[in-house]
């Protein structure tokens, strides 16, 4: 009996001993993957995808008498997308009637419709440069100093249930996101120091069918 009792304290003992071993590597193998992360990558959820962006604006004042554009159309540099009435006004001619694209893009905002009357230098739609479409991370001043331009990164775009596309770093902001603006006091008057963020331009391999201003994460190698 006693020889039976020993026999089930080894086994415990042994089972305890290899449960606990079990844990170790776990708990080895959380600390070494967050290590591994932290040493060679940078990441951050604070990106949305975005684009150069350039209004379409009239030359003269006048209504606009053809105005046949969507937004999705694509649209090539010095196409003309609308038309204005000429007027007696001294500005006012043939060709500065003519609204034309500023660049090759795409129209992701119309903002006129035929008819209406316009000032000169109204905007009428605004182009999306599609091929310098990019995702502007926002990076924590403390991890900036690590961010180089040319580092290659992953990025999960939300739109497409975090789908994976790559891109590389391709410039650094030289002011934070509240750099122009910032308050260093609180409602009282005292200084408040505020965690600034750095904006960091990444550019895409891939850029069809991206809807600007959708969310984004990107996880960016360092080392």
């Amino acid at each position: 009996m006693v020889n039976k009792i020993v026999s089930m304290i080894k086994k415990y003992k042994i089972a305890a001993i290899g449960i606990l071993v079990g844990i170790a590597v776990i708990v080895c193998g959380i600390i070494s993957y967050f290590w591994y992360e932290n040493t060679y990558y940078v990441s951050t959820k604070d990106a949305v995808v975005g684009a150069d962006l350039v209004n379409v604006n009239t030359q003269i004042q006048g209504k606009l008498l053809e105005f046949d554009l969507n937004e999705g159309d694509e649209v090539n540099k010095d196409e003309i997308l609308a038309r204005q009435e000429v007027t007696n006004t001294p500005d006012s001619s043939i060709d500065s009637s003519l609204v034309r694209a500023p660049i090759n893009g795409i129209v992701v905002k119309k903002q006129s419709t035929q008819g209406e009357f316009k000032l000169a230098g109204q905007t009428i739609a605004t182009v999306a440069d599609e091929d310098n479409i990019y995702v502007t991370a926002n990076i924590d001043e403390k991890e900036i100093e690590n961010i180089k331009v040319g580092q290659a990164v992953t990025i999960k775009l939300d739109e497409f249930n975090g789908k994976k596309v790559n891109g590389k770093v391709k410039s650094i902001g030289l002011v934070s996101q509240n750099g122009l603006n910032q308050s260093s006091k609180d409602k009282n008057g005292k200084f408040e120091k505020v965690n600034q963020k750095v904006p960091v331009k990444i550019q895409l391999n891939k850029t069809k069918g991206l809807v600007l201003g959708t969310n984004a994460s990107v996880k960016i190698r360092v080392k």
